[in-house]
């Protein structure tokens, strides 16, 4: 056998394997790259119920994360409630179970639009129920109060608009100093007249531009007025806490059927891992508190 035809064969063999094998290796490394970066099936969330916190022990049991309670009712921030904030702050550490989020920030009496405003009223309030939130390790307030906001027939909207902005823009900074974000909440078309969407609810926190005043996504009120999931996605960098009910009647997840999944679909799209709560009108409240979980964890899972 020639020798320097020997030398050319293993030459060539050592090239032919070395390829191989590397092509083995970056093939290898694709397919783990592949697997990192292939989205994982379904979207967790801590889940929570609107309801009195003396559901807490069922809810506990059931599986849920959070009560999601109303700021006049737990927090109190009204001459006179002190001792009964001092109630509900101890059921707190003795059921050991969070009030994350709260509901009814302040009564349509109390107005931040029109022309008689009661902007110090509101403040003084506000300040009050942030701090009392912020000891009760509360995560955010839902800022929604329909009634307050609504305006009067015949006022102008512009002004109206800019005497919200001009509260919000007080209130941020309290938001701010006891650590607890406020949630703008967008209502439905026949609950108020005005911030009846995600795009304006962003526009007035666009305005107050503080990152402790942020976005409140109702999956009920988005359904009412047929505002897309696509809304979720565009306006989602601004979204810290979520409601869902059904469509028709405000109805728990599971009694009338309803679909949420493009909804969640759109949380999990912009990597939403805030809380999930449902607000609903309850006709049995344990039955549909159990088939409503099963049934958004279902749903959550599929998308």
């Amino acid at each position: 056998m020639n020798p320097f035809e020997n030398h050319t064969s293993r030459r060539n063999f050592i090239k032919q394997t070395t390829g191989v094998l590397a092509g083995m290796t970056v093939a290898n490394g694709l397919a783990q790259a592949a697997i990192l970066e292939a989205p994982t099936a379904g979207l967790t969330l801590p889940l929570g119920v609107c309801t009195t916190y003396d559901k807490a022990d069922l809810l506990k049991k059931l599986g849920y994360s959070f009560v999601e309670e109303s700021v006049g009712r737990f927090l109190i921030p009204d001459a006179g409630g002190d001792g009964q904030y001092e109630k509900n702050q101890s059921a707190l550490k003795t059921e050991n179970f969070p009030v994350r989020s709260y509901i009814y920030f302040f009564p349509g009496k109390l107005k931040s639009v029109g022309p008689d405003l009661h902007h110090e009223a509101i403040l003084q309030r506000a300040d009050l129920a942030l701090k009392r939130a912020k000891e009760c390790g509360s995560k955010n307030i839902v800022f929604g109060s329909g009634g307050s906001r609504a305006i009067p027939d015949g006022f102008d909207r512009a002004t109206a608009k800019a005497q919200h902005i001009a509260l919000c823009q007080k209130m941020a900074p309290l938001a701010e100093k006891h650590g607890v974000t406020l949630a703008v909440e967008p209502l439905n078309r026949s609950e108020t007249n005005f911030i009846n969407s995600l795009a304006e609810g962003v526009e007035i926190i666009r305005a107050v531009n503080n990152p402790w005043f942020r976005l409140q996504c109702d999956i009920y009120h988005m359904l009412k007025d047929d505002e897309k999931p696509e809304e979720i996605v565009k306006y989602g960098e601004h979204i810290v806490h979520c409601h869902m009910a059904e469509k028709q009647s405000r109805t728990a997840p599971g009694v009338k059927g309803d679909d949420f999944r493009p909804y969640l679909r759109a949380l999990k799209q912009i990597k939403y891992q805030g809380g999930l709560s449902l607000e609903c009108n309850w006709t049995d409240f344990d039955a549909e508190i159990t088939r409503g979980i099963a049934v958004v964890k279902q749903q959550l899972s599929e998308v």
